[in-house]
């Protein structure tokens, strides 16, 4: 798929060392990561990187960490707690 951008002249100028189709990708695939929308691996391919490890570099200088909220840390505590009763 291919999507055009129309920009003033001036930005063009300024953008001319940026490939700016790969950041636009970028861009977009942190974002569906922040959202839940793609996992990991979904990063991964639409940006063909060559090890998960590449993958979590990438997202974590993005900043695109999955929101984990109170509730989701009193759940996983309980399910823990859980686990280890039953041993």
């Amino acid at each position: 798929m291919q999507i055009a951008i129309e920009l003033p002249s001036d930005i063009v100028t300024q953008l001319e060392s940026v490939n700016i189709s790969r950041r636009i990708l970028e861009l977009i695939a942190a974002d569906r990561y922040r959202q839940g929308h793609i996992g990991a691996a979904e990063v991964r391919r639409m940006l063909n990187f060559s090890s998960r490890w590449e993958t979590y570099e990438f997202l974590k200088r993005e900043k695109a960490y999955l929101p984990y909220t109170e509730e989701d840390l009193e759940q996983d505590s309980q399910a823990i707690s859980n686990l280890l009763a039953t041993e």
